[in-house]
C-alpha cells in the first residue's frame, strides 16, 4: 500500500448489559448489533450497469437504435442484484442497505440531442410509475430481491421521482398541461427559478404545487386498458383518495403509485430525486404516506419485520452540505428539509472536506454537527456518484484513502458501485455523465491483483463499520494527537458500542492507549490480520506489517 495511507485502527465494541462497568461504560458481548440508519453502509448502483443475470430481457419496446457510448441499455437487471446478494458480495463488503436507480417503466423512445441518441437506461425518465420496465425485470423479480436481501440483513432503498416525467420522444407524448409544465427552464437564481421550472429542456415538470383536480392522462388509461388492469388501478386510486382526503392533484397520484412498492414488497426506504426542485411540503406529505404504507406492510407481514426502524427517506438536495446544518439556502429563501419528512440528506460537501481537512478536522466537525444541529437526523457521505463530475478521486489514484475516509467518517456512507474495485470514472468517447456510469468491472476481480487488494481493503473496513454503529452514529473524541488516536461511543438505553481508532501509525510495533474503554486483561482480535492481543496497563500492543489494524473484543 502507498505510504500516504499508512493507517492503523483500533476498534473496540461494547454491547450493553447490566453485568459489569468500566469507567461509566456497561460492557458485554452478548447483545446483537442493531442496525442504525444514521451509520448505515449503503451501496448505490445503476440497475442497468451492475450485473446482467437475464439476457432475455435486454431489449424491449424496440429500443434498438444505435446510441452514444454508454447511453443505451447495457443489460443490468434486478436479477443481477439478487444474484450478487446470494453470492455474498454485499455481505462481504459490510453493506447493510442497497439503493438502486429507478426501475419503473421508462419512455420507450430515445432522445436525440444532436450529438447522438440516449434511452432511459438510468431510470429517471418515467412513463408509467405503476409498472416495472421489462429491461430491469418483473415485479416477481423485485419481490424475490427484497425477500432475499432481508434474509441477508440488507435493507432495500428504491429511487423515487416525483418532480418530472420522462422526456417527449417520437414514441412518448407529453403529459397533459394540467399535469406538467414544459417551460420555463430553471436558471437556479432563487427559489422560484429552481422549483417552478423544468430541470432541463424537454423534461416536463410535474405541477407538484397544484391542488387542482386532474384526470388520469389519456395515454395511461389506454395503456392500462390494453394491459387489462385499468379497472383495478382506478379502484385502488379511488380507495387512496377516499382514505387520505387528498385532492386528485398530480403529486398525490404519484405518491400513491410510489408507496404501492412499500405495501406490496416491503422496501425499507426511498431516495428522493431532485428534492430542491419540488416544493418542500411535498416531501412531508410523501413521508406521511410512506409511513402509512410501511406500517401496513408490517401489519400484513409480521414474520418478515427486520427491526423497529421507521421507513427511511433520504433526499437529493443538490449541493446541500453538512455545514449548512438543517438549512439549504436558495439565496432568497432558506428551507429546512429535515422538518419536511427527511431522515437524511445526501452530503455533497464530503468530497471537499475529505480532500482539504485532516482526519481530526474531518471527524470532529462531522461528529459535532451530527450530535448538535442534526441530532436525530443524518447525512449520506460519498466519494463518487452517478452525476457528480468532480468526485474525490477522479483518477482512482487514492482508492485506499477513499475507503478509509468514507467508511470512518461520522454519518452514513454511500459506496458507489465500483468504488471498491477502482472502476474507472474516465471513459473515452463518452459525453457528460456517461463517463461515470460504465459497466461494473467484475472481470478485474479475477485478473487484476491490485483490484483484489483494493477490494479486500474495502471489505474489511466495510464489515467493521457494519458491526460497529459507533463509527457512523457515535460521538467522536480525540484521545491523543501523536499518535493520532480517538474514540467513538454510541449509546442508547439498551445498547452501547464503544470504539477506539488509531490512524497514521507506523508499520511494525504499535501501541495504542485503550484505557478509556477496556480494562486490563481484555482479549482483542485484529480483524485485519487475525492476530490476538491482550490489553496490559491500558495499552494494546501488536506487531503487524499491515497499515491497518482492526481490534475488537474476541468472541
Amino acid at each position: 500500500m502507498k505510504k500516504y495511507i499508512l493507517i492503523g485502527l483500533l476498534i473496540v465494541v461494547a454491547a450493553c448489559s447490566s453485568e459489569k462497568k468500566e469507567e461509566g461504560l456497561v460492557i458485554s458481548t452478548n447483545v446483537p448489533t442493531p442496525f442504525v440508519w444514521e451509520g448505515a453502509n449503503i451501496y448505490f448502483l445503476l440497475t442497468d450497469r451492475f450485473y446482467n443475470a437475464d439476457t432475455l430481457n435486454d431489449v424491449n419496446f424496440n429500443r434498438v437504435k444505435k446510441t452514444e457510448k454508454l447511453r443505451g441499455f447495457e443489460g443490468g437487471d434486478i436479477k443481477g442484484i439478487t444474484q450478487k446478494i446470494e453470492e455474498g458480495y454485499f455481505s462481504d463488503l459490510g453493506i447493510n442497505a442497497i439503493w438502486f436507480t429507478p426501475i419503473v417503466e421508462q419512455v420507450h423512445g430515445d432522445v436525440d440531442e444532436g450529438t447522438g441518441s440516449t434511452y432511459g437506461y438510468h431510470g429517471y425518465w418515467a412513463k408509467d410509475w405503476t409498472a416495472l420496465d421489462p429491461n430491469f425485470g418483473t415485479k416477481e423479480d423485485l419481490k424475490n430481491l427484497v425477500e432475499i436481501a432481508h434474509k441477508n440483513g440488507i435493507r432495500i432503498v428504491l429511487d423515487g421521482v416525483i418532480n418530472h416525467t420522462g422526456p417527449v420522444t417520437k414514441k412518448d407524448q407529453v403529459w397533459p398541461s394540467d399535469w406538467v409544465r414544459t417551460e420555463p427552464q430553471c436558471n437556479y437564481q432563487n427559489y422560484e427559478s429552481t422549483v417552478s421550472c423544468t430541470l432541463v429542456k424537454n423534461l416536463p415538470d410535474i405541477k407538484t404545487g397544484d391542488n387542482n383536480f386532474v384526470e388520469l392522462p389519456k395515454h395511461l388509461v389506454e395503456k392500462w386498458k390494453a394491459e387489462g388492469r385499468y379497472e383495478q388501478e382506478v379502484k385502488e386510486l379511488e380507495e387512496f383518495f377516499i382514505r387520505t382526503g387528498y385532492p386528485k392533484a398530480p403529486r398525490f397520484y404519484i405518491m400513491k403509485w410510489l408507496t404501492d412498492y412499500i405495501t406490496e414488497f416491503g422496501i425499507d426506504g426511498y431516495r428522493a430525486d431532485t428534492v430542491k426542485h419540488t416544493e418542500e411540503f411535498v416531501w412531508d406529505e410523501f413521508k406521511t404516506e410512506c409511513d402509512v404504507a410501511f406500517n401496513q406492510w408490517k401489519e400484513n407481514n409480521p414474520e418478515k419485520i427486520l427491526d423497529a426502524n421507521n421507513f427511511y427517506l433520504v433526499g437529493e438536495v443538490y449541493n446541500y452540505g453538512i455545514s449548512g446544518g438543517k438549512l439549504f439556502d436558495f439565496g432568497d429563501k432558506k428551507v429546512n428539509y429535515f422538518e419536511n419528512g427527511f431522515n437524511s440528506l445526501i452530503n455533497f460537501e464530503f468530497k471537499w472536506n475529505a480532500a482539504q481537512q485532516t482526519y481530526e478536522e474531518l471527524f470532529s466537525k462531522y461528529s459535532s454537527i451530527l450530535n448538535s444541529e442534526l441530532k436525530g437526523y443524518g447525512v449520506l457521505n460519498y466519494v463518487s456518484s452517478h452525476d457528480d463530475g468532480s468526485p474525490f478521486d477522479n483518477e482512482r489514484e487514492k482508492t485506499f484513502e477513499s475507503a478509509t475516509k468514507l467508511l470512518l467518517t461520522p454519518g452514513a456512507s454511500q459506496v458507489y458501485y465500483g468504488d471498491e474495485l477502482a472502476r474507472s470514472l474516465i471513459i473515452e468517447n463518452t459525453n457528460g455523465d456517461a463517463t461515470l456510469r460504465s459497466n461494473m468491472n467484475w472481470e478485474d476481480i479475477e485478473t487484476n491483483d491490485k483490484t483484489k487488494e483494493i477490494l479486500t481493503h474495502w471489505q474489511k473496513l466495510g464489515i467493521f463499520r457494519s458491526n460497529h454503529p459507533a463509527i457512523g452514529a457515535g460521538v467522536h473524541k480525540m484521545i491523543s494527537e501523536q499518535p493520532y488516536v480517538f474514540q467513538r461511543i454510541y449509546a442508547t438505553t439498551n445498547y452501547t458500542d464503544a470504539v477506539v481508532i488509531g490512524l497514521d501509525l507506523n508499520e511494525g510495533e504499535k501501541e495504542l492507549n485503550v484505557s478509556s474503554i477496556f480494562k486490563d486483561g481484555t482479549v482483542l482480535n485484529d480483524a485485519y490480520s487475525g492476530i490476538e492481543v491482550v490489553v496490559k496497563e491500558g495499552v494494546a500492543k501488536l506487531n503487524t506489517q499491515n497499515n491497518i489494524v482492526l481490534l475488537e473484543i474476541k468472541k
